[in-house]
């Protein structure tokens, strides 16, 4: 492995990361901080024929490193969405990225384990300085090449068969963590985990979990807008599993509320049906609502998915093709089969509108700051007008297919529904 400590050492591999495909890993300094807030203690270059190590804030570095451009190289890297949040290189020119380690869940189901390859210089030094700033600048720079070429061989062998794989979630989560979210003690990050068994992404970071706000302790009132003249708006799908199944099935709801249809059907009020719907969606299909004539349609699906399942040993999800494989998950049967299905279907449907919603907001200043499984939170300045809140609904809704409730407050506990304004 080449340490570069010299600028001719650093020139020579400039002009190599310019023609070369290569992997790129880095180790940011703090073991704390989010990337956003973060920085480059050193990075790591695999090329084909060789194997460097880049000092950049590290208490071994040279001299200055600036951000490099890479015209024309596809660049591999263990984490993109840490990678675009901070990174050596100018993510906007790669001629190609690669996450390895997204390459890696596709095939397995799991994320790849970085941490079993930390060496015992990095556990000793998490520990003893696990209260310091950039303990990672301290470590000595072999024991984090020694980290990184393992790291790299491991995920080498899940990169021939990356084309097939869609990546757009992870850009579309790490702009969504790029606009942190504004609290009262200042900007926050939160941090989108994708790598989950449903493919529904996890959200917590610093003690948070973006997730599960409660929303009845008063913890959401520490987040506000930034704007002096700024609100926080939340978009709410209303239904939004009934109609993706519905949608899957071919089951056309009429127009109004769909809890309050299938609560018809069932002869019950709108509460105690809304909790019935739950009960058969969730914890399976009995016979005595087998007949029902959205619950048979479901019923069909299971049964399609669990022989589709049995007979094949893999099932595609519906939007990205992503395969899900017997060999990765144990212990499945047709309704938790079917609760994989619901969660991929709300998970790619939300990713394909925010790959649609993202380009045509970017230039506004209000934000999108946080994604909830059926929810989206906006950090919204009030002279963008209402304009910009009727093209957010517009793209959300998909033509009127998914409706949204909204409600607006000042900060995030005390919001109240204005879904009557946009009538």
């Amino acid at each position: 492995m080449v340490i570069v400590n010299s600028k001719e050492k650093w020139d020579s591999l400039q002009k190599r990361m310019k023609t070369q495909h290569f992997i790129y890993l880095q180790m940011l300094s703090d073991i704390h901080k989010h990337p956003k807030e973060n920085r480059v203690s050193c990075f790591y270059i695999r090329t084909m024929q060789e194997e460097y190590i880049v000092p950049v804030n590290h208490n071994e570095k040279f001299g200055t490193i600036q951000t490099i451009d890479v015209d024309d190289s596809k660049v591999c890297v263990g984490d993109m969405k840490s990678f675009i949040h901070n990174s050596m290189i100018d993510c906007d020119h790669v001629f190609g990225l690669v996450d390895l380690n997204w390459c890696h869940y596709m095939k397995t189901n799991e994320p790849y384990d970085f941490d079993k390859h930390l060496t015992t210089a990095h556990h000793h030094n998490h520990r003893l300085h696990y209260d310091k700033e950039n303990v990672n600048d301290i470590i000595p720079l072999v024991k984090h090449g020694e980290y990184f070429s393992k790291v790299s061989m491991d995920l080498l062998d899940y990169l021939e068969d990356h084309d097939y794989y869609d990546q757009s979630i992870l850009e579309v989560l790490s702009k969504i963590e790029d606009n942190g979210i504004q609290t009262t003690d200042g900007l926050v990050y939160s941090e989108y985990n994708p790598y989950t068994s449903t493919g529904r992404p996890s959200n917590r970071f610093g003690g948070l979990n973006f997730a599960a706000l409660n929303k009845k302790d008063g913890s959401r009132k520490q987040f506000i807008s930034r704007f002096d003249k700024g609100v926080l708006v939340e978009f709410d799908y209303d239904a939004y599993h009934p109609r993706l199944i519905g949608d899957k099935v071919e089951y056309e709801f009429p127009n109004g509320s769909v809890h309050q249809h299938l609560a018809d059907t069932y002869g019950l009020s709108y509460d105690d049906g809304k909790a019935l719907t739950f009960k058969y969606l969730y914890g399976g299909i009995t016979h005595e609502i087998i007949n029902n004539p959205f619950f048979s349609k479901v019923d069909k699906y299971v049964q399609k998915l669990w022989n589709t399942w049995k007979g094949n040993k893999i099932i595609k999800s519906d939007i990205y093709n992503r395969e899900i494989s017997r060999k990765n998950l144990s212990d499945m049967n047709p309704n938790k089969l079917f609760n994989y299905m619901i969660q991929l279907m709300e998970t790619e449907n939300n990713m394909a509108v925010l790959e649609q919603l993202l380009p045509t907001i970017e230039d506004n200043r209000s934000k999108l700051v946080l994604y909830n499984y059926d929810a989206f939170l906006f950090d919204f300045d009030i002279s963008e007008g209402l304009d910009y809140l009727n093209n957010v609904k517009k793209i959300l809704e998909q033509d009127g297919k998914y409706p949204t409730r909204v409600s607006m407050g000042s900060n995030y506990h005390e919001m109240k529904d204005i879904t009557e304004k946009f009538k």
